[in-house]
């Protein structure tokens, strides 16, 4: 793992809400809104690129925590910036924060993300071992 960044440096990802991203269950939609679910989704990939420019060949990133604080609907289409902050890396924990609001400004939602950046092969062997 190569620390790149500082506690503070940010990432974005723009993503569109689509009919994939609204609030269904059992594949029937409950809200024309934006999903919760998609939320973290979307939160996860903007997180991950601090991992995917730290990991070095052979490791890769874990997903270890997520908190989704869903504020403010939006409807198909809305654009979306989802921007990651990174608050630490410590041993090889990356902790972020982040948010996601609409094109008009809209806090819809905040949260934090935590990945481990962990050894590809011994990651393998322990999948491997619950089948």
């Amino acid at each position: 793992m190569t620390a790149l960044f500082q506690p503070g440096d940010e990432m974005r990802v723009e993503v569109r809400v689509t009919p994939d991203k609204l609030a269904k269950f059992g594949g029937q939609v409950v809200h024309p809104v934006y999903s919760t679910f998609a939320l973290g989704q979307d939160a996860e990939w903007a997180c991950r690129q601090f991992v995917l420019a730290m990991k070095d060949p052979g490791e890769e990133g874990v997903g270890s925590y997520l908190s989704v604080e869903h504020l403010a609907p939006a409807l198909e289409g809305t654009q979306v910036t989802v921007t990651a902050t990174l608050q630490s890396v410590i041993e090889n924990r990356v902790r972020c924060s982040w948010t996601a609001h609409s094109a008009d400004g809209r806090l819809l939602a905040r949260g934090e993300q935590e990945q481990r950046i962990v050894n590809e092969q011994s990651f393998k062997a322990l999948l491997q071992s619950l089948r």
